[in-house]
């Protein structure tokens, strides 16, 4: 087994062509000997996060919305939240920032974000999951349709979910030396 990549980035390859995962930024969650799960980050769907949960809380109506966080158990819900003082049962995924799936920490961050002016936190609600079998991802990062790149919070709540495969294939090919996917001036080679 390699390290854990449990809060790094994938991000998938140019050539991956799954339709589940073109262009997704997933951030990993867990990763070691049985598997791996994270969750997509920038697939912003059309539905409310309070159309999403109404029939469960009473949540002011706001423009946040539920992102599609992977392929699997679509209609599970979890909520990433920089809430550090309702960090929910485990350890953070960064520092800062924390997974939570029970009732308790949906209501309660999603309600003090949109009614609090001094307790305003960060979150996405995300439904599903993406998993890998045991062996499953190190197969498919050997096979070069994922790259790696460190996780980190601003990333995960980016203002510009759309935008943020370009930016962070950008970040990996300048971390990593490697020659932009976009060449401004093909002539200055």
């Amino acid at each position: 087994m390699t390290e854990s990549l449990r809060g790094q980035f994938l991000i998938a390859a140019k050539r991956l062509r799954d339709d589940n995962f073109y262009k997704t930024i997933v951030l990993l969650l867990e990763h070691g000997e049985q598997g791996a799960m994270g969750l997509v980050i920038n697939r912003p769907s059309s539905i409310r996060v309070s159309h999403a949960l109404s029939g469960h809380f009473n949540l002011p109506d706001t423009d946040d919305v539920v992102f599609g966080g992977g392929p699997v158990e679509p209609s599970a819900l979890v909520i990433l939240h920089d809430d550090s003082n309702f960090q929910d049962d485990g350890p953070s995924v960064l520092p800062g920032l924390f997974v939570g799936g029970s009732p308790d920490a949906f209501e309660r961050v999603i309600c003090e974000s949109a009614t609090s002016d001094s307790m305003k936190h960060c979150f996405r609600v995300l439904s599903g999951y993406a998993g890998w079998g045991a062996g499953q991802l190190e197969s498919e990062i050997a096979r070069g349709d994922w790259l790696i790149h460190p996780a980190c919070r601003e990333y995960v709540f980016y203002d510009d979910p759309y935008a943020l495969y370009d930016v962070l294939l950008q970040k990996f090919y300048e971390a990593n030396h490697i020659l932009s996917h976009r060449v401004k001036d093909p002539t200055a080679n």
